[in-house]
């Protein structure tokens, strides 16, 4: 363990040197023909945009990032009263603080009281209040169609007239919706048939996000087509459709809403073992939907100790737990960097490596970012 940490030091030492003493790659300044390789991983700067930071324990990711270049985007989500959007926010602040220009914060909104008169006042007062203390987006989650009821006790989609002030306030500020909406389509699925192992692994610890137990909740094309109709109604809202939209499974699929919607931008978090599991059979659809849409792709991953992928390997030190983050980053930046063939834990069969050129990574890992989340640049 002492001998890790010496390791990493002396990474990270390394990394700032380099920093100071010669300048980032960028597309700036490379040609398009050019390609990075794994031995520029600590040389480029990069975003990722999509991790969940809630306790002192998960700034082992910030250490880490720090050796790695990374700067993060820490998240915000209602998921249950036990750990309220304002904690949650009020770390990101406290991080904020102690990593200036390494971590930006995306906020959410409680749905405690949405049937109670009051509660857009109430949610309106919040998000003015934590914009103007620094937060670059808001996010909402998949208990909008899953889980939230209203007084007649019928599912309440994203596209509901409750959420059109927030909607508004958010495009009149220029702040982007950060939108988890629905689910992968694998959870309306038997276990044995889901594509890949990370929704195994979840719906199997999850059964009530497991949709094909529970065919009384609104299906797949419901959670989407609510989605597709915020977008509509709201033509000038910037929206970013975190897990690839919840349409990773089908990058066809994807492709026909980013032609809809210009205003929507996906992530990549917790969703690139779908690209993956699509790249077994058919590595060209993959690269040419990177290539088509590299204006429209942000990497993100979703960190958290609290993933299955830690929890299942029982990951508990500091160690293990930067082990494993510098472990993911390196081996998604194999699969957007190199050719080389590639086995990964969440998906079966061989695929090849993206290789993508230097300039089309650069959008993904970092400037696609900064253009969809502008408050990002502050």
């Amino acid at each position: 363990m002492h001998q890790h940490r010496l390791i990493l030091l002396s990474l990270l030492t390394m990394s700032l040197f380099t920093h100071c003493s010669s300048p980032e790659k960028s597309a700036s300044t490379l040609d398009s023909s050019d390609y990075y390789t794994m031995e520029d991983f600590q040389r480029v700067k990069k975003i990722d945009a999509h991790v969940h930071l809630w306790k002192e324990f998960d700034t082992l990711f910030l250490t880490q990032a720090a050796v790695d270049n990374f700067s993060l985007v820490n998240v915000s989500v209602y998921s249950s009263p036990n750990r309220t959007v304002e904690s949650q926010d009020e770390f990101s602040l406290v991080l904020k603080d102690r990593y200036p220009g390494e971590l930006a914060f995306i906020s959410s909104f409680s749905l405690e009281g949405f049937n109670d008169a009051g509660w857009t006042e109430r949610t309106l007062y919040y998000l003015r209040s934590i914009i103007d203390k620094g937060a670059i987006g808001v996010k909402v989650w998949k208990n909008i169609g899953l889980e939230l009821k209203n007084e007649s006790d019928e599912f309440v989609m994203i596209d509901d007239p409750a959420f059109e002030p927030i909607m508004t306030l958010l495009t009149e500020k220029n702040i982007t919706l950060l939108g988890h909406l629905g689910e992968p389509k694998n959870t309306w699925l038997p276990i044995e048939e889901m594509t890949v192992k990370g929704d195994r692994d979840y719906f199997t610890e999850n059964p009530k996000y497991h949709m094909y137990l529970h065919p009384e909740f609104p299906d797949y094309d419901a959670q989407i087509a609510a989605r597709d109709r915020l977008l509509e109604l709201n033509p000038r809202l910037t929206f970013v459709g975190a897990h690839l939209g919840s349409l990773e499974w089908s990058v066809d699929e994807l492709a026909k809403r980013l032609d809809s919607y210009p205003n929507m931008t996906v992530d990549l978090a917790e969703r690139i073992s779908h690209l993956q599991h699509q790249a077994v059979t058919d590595w060209q659809r993959v690269h040419d939907f990177l290539i088509n849409y590299q204006d429209r792709i942000i990497y993100g991953t979703d960190l958290r100790t609290s993933a299955s992928d830690i929890t299942e390997k029982g990951l508990s030190s500091s160690d293990e737990i930067m082990g494993h983050a510098h472990e993911i980053w390196l081996r998604h930046w194999q699969f957007f960097v190199t050719g080389e063939e590639m086995e990964v834990p969440k998906v079966t069969g061989k695929f090849k490596g993206m290789q993508l050129p230097a300039s089309v990574v650069d959008k993904i890992y970092r400037t696609n970012a900064l253009k969809s989340y502008p408050r990002l640049n502050h």
